[in-house]
Order: structure tokens, then C-alpha cells, then sequence
């Protein structure tokens, strides 16, 4: 089996594309010299924010896996860094094509036969959430969501200027969210755990999906999990240097293809 760390490939969350990774590829491509890191955009944002995304889960791994076999991005197994909902693409392309993954990464994502709505998408976070998907503005929408979703404020300028240039460049529409939205909400994965190499990251601080729902993926196939003691759901950004130590670690203690026990 390949290892783990070789070949990386990035997949981002919900109504969000590659480019907001920031500077998280350049630094895991710091902490892995000899590997390749890559990301792709899931259908309906990105350089695709003009097509319609699919409503499923299975239907989006489809089209990513399509273009990353065309792009040459899978030529060999690559390990999967996922963030919430690339999180539930990553498990279904494990399932699904075992040969194309040498490992995976899920970062702050949940699956709706081990969790409930209020835990996936918590209580407190509603008003704010929705009321985000139909602002207008989009400097004050960017603001607001990078500060639900990040727990370090020194940056939050810097920050949302920057998505502002990239919603104002390639606007996710409001239809393609609600796709995305009823994808995620919907999934189950099978019972069956894919066979390659897992770890799961989480933070603590995360106010828009319950760090539980990491646990009960944890829980449910004893799949390691390392936690973030303060970072929120977008965990790269709060901290992208404690995910590649992680990652590191990970990926050099792999033994025989089975994980250690990492709480």
C-alpha cells in the first residue's frame, strides 16, 4: 500500500474553493518537500462556479474524481486533506475507488447517520448562517463568515479582503449553496471503513459544526483523531502550522498500514 504524505490533494468545504486555502498549501509543501501538493474545486465554485452543483454527495465525487483524472492529479494514489464537506467526498471516493488513495485526512467534518442536524449545523450558529447565504455586501458577508468560522482575529482584515476578491472574481451562487447544503445534509456513508489510512482533525472551538460529530466518526471505526485545543471549523486557517505537525507525525509513524492510537 502507498504511503500516506506522498501526493496531496486538497479539498475544501461548503460555498468555498481552492483559493481559500490561503497560504496552507504552500506550507504543507514546506513540511512535505518531496511530495506534489494539489487542490481542486468542487463543482459549482472555483474556477466551475458557473456550472450548477449536483445535490449529492456521490454525484459531486463523481465529477471532482472526473476532473482530477483528467487533470493527471491522480496519476498515483494521493492522500486526501479534506475540510466538512470535502470531508464527506473524501470518505465517498475512498469507498468508491480504493485504488485512487494512499490516505485520508478529514478536518471538522460530520455524516448524518452518526449525528444530528442540531450537532452538524449547531443551534447557535442558524440566524447568522442563513442570513450570510443572502447578504449582499460583500466585504461585511466575508467578515461575518470568517469570523464564525475562525477563532483568530489578528488577521480578520487581511483576511476578508482577500475573499472578497475571490467571491467578486468567482461568485458562488446562492442556488449552488443550497445544493451543496442538501448535499451535505443528506449524506450517510456505508457502514464499511475505507481500508486505507485515516486521521481525523477537529477543533475545539468549533461554533459551526459540533466538534462532537468528529468524535462519533472516531468512535464509530476507531479512526485516530487528533484535537485542536481553541481553532475553529476552518482549521487550516487558525492554525496551519499545528495541522502539517500533525500531519507530519501521522504520516511518519504510519506502521504496516496500521494507525496508532492518537488521542
Amino acid at each position: 500500500m502507498p504511503k500516506p504524505g506522498q501526493h496531496w490533494l486538497l479539498l475544501r468545504g461548503l460555498c468555498r474553493e481552492a483559493a481559500h486555502w490561503g497560504d496552507f498549501p504552500s506550507l504543507l509543501q514546506a513540511a512535505f518537500p518531496a511530495s506534489t501538493v494539489s487542490t481542486i474545486d468542487l463543482p459549482g465554485t472555483g474556477q466551475f462556479y458557473q456550472e450548477n452543483s449536483p445535490d449529492s454527495i456521490l454525484e459531486i465525487t463523481h465529477e471532482v474524481r472526473r476532473r482530477a483524472l483528467d487533470a493527471g492529479l491522480i496519476a498515483k494514489p494521493v492522500t486526501l486533506l479534506a475540510l466538512s464537506l470535502g470531508g464527506m467526498v473524501a470518505w465517498e471516493w475512498m469507498q468508491r475507488y480504493p485504488q485512487d488513495i494512499a490516505g485520508g485526512v478529514l478536518v471538522n467534518t460530520s455524516f448524518a447517520n452518526l449525528s444530528p442536524f442540531h450537532q452538524r449545523l449547531r443551534w447557535q450558529s442558524y440566524p447568522q448562517f442563513f442570513s450570510l447565504l443572502m447578504a449582499r455586501e460583500l466585504y461585511s458577508r466575508e467578515l461575518a463568515i470568517i469570523k464564525l468560522v475562525s477563532n483568530r482575529r489578528e488577521a480578520d482584515s487581511e483576511t476578508a479582503a482577500a475573499w472578497t476578491a475571490i467571491q467578486a472574481l468567482r461568485p458562488i451562487s446562492f442556488a449552488n449553496c443550497c445544493r451543496q447544503i442538501s448535499a451535505a445534509a443528506r449524506y450517510r456513508p456505508s457502514e464499511t471503513k475505507p481500508e486505507t489510512a485515516l486521521l481525523i482533525l477537529n477543533g475545539r472551538g468549533d461554533r459551526l459544526v459540533d466538534p462532537a460529530c468528529s468524535y462519533a466518526i472516531h468512535k464509530k471505526w476507531q479512526i485516530d483523531i487528533q484535537s485542536h485545543p481553541w481553532a475553529g471549523h476552518d482549521l487550516c486557517l487558525d492554525d496551519g502550522y499545528w495541522v502539517v505537525n500533525r500531519l507530519k507525525d501521522w504520516a511518519d509513524n504510519r506502521v504496516d498500514g496500521l494507525n496508532r492510537q492518537i488521542i
